[in-house]
């Protein structure tokens, strides 16, 4: 009898470490416009970042892993999809490639199936702490269709659109510049209308009162006067901390943010220790606003954008801490990223430089040069991947989703095209090669590069149909508008395309010519031939980016008090005293 208790137990035992296996935790740390050469375990030395390194130590550091698109929310959705951003209308088609506003409608449809989605009917528990960038409403401000929790994670503590410089006082606006761009052009189309219907009227070809000019002029008056009254009170309408689908603080307020959003992962993490649980952490940081709590202030050799690297660091080591007190880590695959390359336009007025470092690679954050999409890829898993493991071959942060979709014991969906591959292979050495063939680079809506690695080859082509217009010409980025745009004047298009062996030339120094390769046509018909079947796997779907997704819509405005009170809540003042320093 008790030899078969024993029996009973060790097979209990055994399924239980099969069930962990099958089922491991999974963390997901992503920080926001962070260069790839802001690391030391990518050759950094002098940004203190000890326990990201750790990670590289521990386990895989994929040295060509690729973010789906230079911009956040389309990067985002990718991300969470496992699919070009394309293929969920999240692509725009005019210059503004993001949500700015809580108060839009844009954002993930709700026919797009997350990873968190999946995890969820696998009986993981969920949650998405940090930022978010993919819509919360469609319709009415109580829908909550785009929201977190309308796509698979049970619990939500975070930011739903994005940190910007607006959003702290004293660190200026990152409308300033756009709003300069279209004022002239406001301005012209306005006058040219008033004198055009002026001389109409007069010439009798209007029939109606004088007053239409008046209605037409106070018209405009009342959208430049929203207009206004929205850039005015940005900060109060639109930096939202939300738990759930609850606002806790209106504006969020900067002060131990950071400490926050790692108290509420620790805290996940050890209510599900006992079950299978999806976190994914996703920092503000190192988006401007920059910020830093006292404890790291001034500390670093790289002002504030070193101290709030460092800061990240330590945060990244406390969930790692949390992981071993709770004996987890052999059982969770941690994962760390970027969403894309550093901001390297990100300068203060006075000079002091806001955006990261990128290393080697040409341009960064909103290009598609390897600057602004080339991010840190960091997978540990102990026992299960090899420890200080580098891989080379393309990867995507697109891979994730069938990663874990397939460790949970899920199935990936059948009814859609996923673009991600499975990187078990590569991490446990059953591979060599990467799946990806070709990967596709957009600018918003417009495919504007392609990367082709052959199977039969060590070389990586890449070609460039256009490429950004950088300002001040001899720079590396678009410093005179703050970002690259993707159309019209501000690119060049190139016919034949620009191309480059990014496996001799990583830095995009030199474009090849059919005089310096001597494949130089054969490699365009490829990457053509390739351009037109993915662009026959492209279904029609409506725009989330439109201009009328994007714009604010003030009946979708959350607010947690009263316009009159100018939306302004603290719901975690009393919370807030509890939170420890780092």
């Amino acid at each position: 009898m008790i030899l078969l208790f024993h029996v009973l137990f060790y097979l209990w035992e055994a399924s239980n470490a099969n069930e962990n296996v099958s089922k491991p935790n999974i963390v997901i740390l992503m920080a926001d416009d962070l260069g790839i050469g802001d690391l030391g375990c990518y050759g950094n030395r002098t940004l203190r970042t000890p326990n990201i390194d750790k990670l590289a130590r521990e386990g895989a550091t994929l040295t060509h892993h690729i973010a789906a698109s230079p911009l956040c929310t389309p990067s985002r959705a990718a991300f969470v999809t496992g699919r070009y951003s394309v293929r969920s209308g999240i692509a725009s088609v005019h210059r503004t490639g993001v949500f700015l506003f809580p108060g839009s409608s844009g954002g993930l449809p709700s026919e797009e199936t997350t990873f968190a989605k999946l995890l969820q009917q696998e009986g993981y528990s969920t949650a998405l702490i940090g930022k978010w960038h993919l819509g919360i409403h469609c319709n009415s401000s109580n829908d909550f269709c785009h929201h977190p929790l309308s796509h698979g994670f049970d619990y939500f503590y975070g930011i739903p659109v994005t940190n910007l410089r607006d959003c702290k006082p004293g660190h200026g606006s990152v409308f300033t510049r756009g709003v300069k761009m279209y004022i002239p052009t406001a301005l012209q189309f306005i006058g040219i209308a008033l004198i055009s219907l002026k001389v109409v009227y007069y010439l009798g070809l209007l029939r109606g009162p004088i007053r239409v000019l008046g209605y037409f002029f106070l018209m405009t008056s009342v959208v430049l006067g929203l207009l206004v009254f929205l850039l005015y009170n940005f900060r109060y309408l639109n930096c939202i901390l939300m738990r759930n689908h609850t606002i806790i603080q209106q504006p969020w307020i900067y002060e131990n943010l950071t400490q926050r959003l790692t108290e509420e992962a620790k805290r996940f993490i050890q209510r599900n220790s006992e079950v299978p649980f999806l976190l994914f952490l996703s920092y503000p940081q190192v988006h401007t606003a920059l910020f830093a709590s006292q404890a790291f202030k001034g500390n670093s050799n790289h002002g504030l954008y070193g101290d709030a690297v460092e800061e990240m660091d330590w945060s990244v080591g406390q969930i790692l801490h949390v992981l071993d007190q709770q004996h987890l880590s052999e059982k969770t695959l941690v994962y760390f990223t970027s969403d894309q390359g550093a901001h390297i336009e990100e300068i203060t007025d006075n000079g002091e430089v806001h955006g990261g470092y990128n290393g080697i690679y040409k341009g960064g954050k909103a290009t598609n040069w390897e600057g602004g999409i080339r991010v840190p890829g960091l997978l540990r898993w102990p026992g299960v991947v090899e420890p200080d493991k580098h891989i080379d071959e393309p990867t995507s942060n697109m891979d994730i989703f069938p990663t874990v979709v397939k460790l949970a014991g899920a199935s990936l969906p059948k009814d859609r095209i996923i673009d991600g591959h499975d990187l078990m292979p590569l991490l446990q050495g059953n591979a060599v090669r990467s799946k990806h063939e070709f990967l596709f680079h957009y600018c918003n809506a417009h495919l504007n590069a392609v990367r082709w690695h052959p199977g039969n080859s060590n070389s990586i082509w890449k070609v460039f149909f256009f490429t950004p217009n950088f300002s001040p010409e001899e720079s590396s980025g678009c410093y005179d508008y703050h970002v690259c745009f993707c159309q019209g004047d501000f690119v060049t298009y190139h016919d034949p395309p620009l191309l480059f062996d990014l496996s001799k030339d990583p830095e995009e120094k030199n474009s090849l010519t059919p005089e310096t390769e001597s494949q130089f046509y054969e490699i365009i018909h490829v990457i053509q031939q390739a351009v037109n079947n993915h662009t026959m796997s492209l279904p029609t779907v409506p725009n989330q980016l439109s201009w009328d997704n994007v714009l604010w819509k003030p009946w979708l405005q959350p607010c947690c008090s009263s316009f009159l009170e100018f939306c302004y809540c603290d719901h975690e003042m009393e919370e807030n005293k509890n939170v420890p320093e780092a």
